[in-house]
């Protein structure tokens, strides 16, 4: 994925280059309309990547162009490490790229796989993190919108915020409904924790205090909580 989203940067960064919707993805293009050749093709992931950097704005005609602006988002959350709070640019039921807030950097699950317990092993295998990732990915695509609300889970964000709502359109309805099959296989004792990790984005730590747990208690349920899921989704 890297070696294409390097590709469609490079070559959306030329002088009459766009990008619109084709087929189930998206084609950039050198030419004025339509009719020019598709010189690539990529996914929703690519898509975003390029959405994120270098920035996407509307083309008159259909399509988007490259923004070029710089983005500056903020500084680190407390409580969520890794987290960078900024404005990522997502397309709302009409087509229109609007701006919403994200977070531009690493999510807990990526900060947790890099820890190791005293003997050196990781905390998490690498199917629970994929599985976290995954389940983190629709759920952002999900989030994108403001019309339909899906209720995933009652608790709060860390910091502030509110149940994550869906866009109504093709992509965010059915990665809102792969999320709510996701947690429901987690189940109801796992579920609240894998909300507040991989959804709400909150630390381990923190997310220890705010169930009621022992030190090191959420380690061993959120391991379940990713175990299940990386079953789910026939992962390792």
């Amino acid at each position: 994925m890297t070696g294409r989203l390097s590709r469609a940067r490079s070559l959306l960064g030329r002088s009459g280059a766009w990008i619109d919707v084709h087929g189930t993805g998206y084609g950039l293009r050198m030419g004025p309309d339509r009719r020019s050749r598709v010189l690539l093709t990529v996914d929703e992931i690519v898509f975003r990547g390029l959405v994120e950097t270098p920035g996407l704005k509307s083309r008159p005609g259909g399509g988007w162009l490259a923004r070029r602006e710089p983005r500056s988002p903020a500084g680190p959350a407390p409580g969520c490490p890794g987290r960078i709070d900024g404005i990522r640019l997502v397309m709302d039921a009409g087509g229109r790229l609007v701006e919403h807030a994200a977070n531009l950097g690493e999510s807990p699950i990526a900060w947790l796989a890099r820890r190791r317990d005293p003997a050196g092993r990781p905390w998490l295998t690498p199917a629970e993190v994929a599985a976290g990732e995954r389940l983190r990915r629709d759920a952002e695509m999900a989030g994108s919108g403001a019309s339909v609300t899906m209720r995933w889970d009652a608790l709060p964000r860390s910091g502030g915020g509110s149940a994550l709502r869906v866009e109504p359109g093709d992509r965010a309805v059915n990665a809102g409904r792969r999320v709510e099959t996701a947690l429901q296989a987690v189940g109801p004792r796992l579920r609240p924790f894998v909300v507040r990790v991989c959804l709400q984005e909150t630390s381990l730590q923190l997310a220890e205090r705010e169930a009621g747990l022992r030190r090191r208690q959420g380690k061993t349920i959120l391991k379940q909580g990713l175990q299940a899921l990386a079953e789910h989704y026939g992962m390792g």
